[in-house]
C-alpha cells in the first residue's frame, strides 16, 4: 500500500464542535475502501486540481453511473 495513503486511512478525522448539523441532501451514506489501477497520467490529472481528487473520481463515476442507467431504463422501456 502507498504510504501517501495509508496515514490518511488510518488516522481519525477530528470533528469540529461548531460543525453544522443540517442534513446534506444527495450524500450517499456508506462508502468502502477499495484498490483501484489507474493510469498514472489520470491520476497526476486529478490530484493537479488539489485535494479532494478521489471525491472528484466518485463524483464523475456517479455521473457515468446515472447517465448509463437513464440509457438502459430507456432500451428497456
Amino acid at each position: 500500500m502507498n504510504k501517501e495513503f495509508a496515514q490518511e486511512w488510518e488516522t481519525s478525522a477530528s470533528v469540529p464542535e461548531t460543525r453544522p448539523t443540517a442534513p446534506k441532501t444527495n450524500v450517499v451514506a456508506l462508502k468502502q475502501i477499495v484498490t483501484i489501477r489507474l493510469d498514472t497520467d489520470m491520476l497526476e490529472w486529478f490530484k493537479g486540481a488539489g485535494p479532494g481528487y478521489q471525491t472528484r473520481i466518485n463524483q464523475i463515476l456517479r455521473q457515468y453511473m446515472a447517465d448509463h442507467r437513464e440509457q438502459d431504463d430507456a432500451q428497456v422501456n
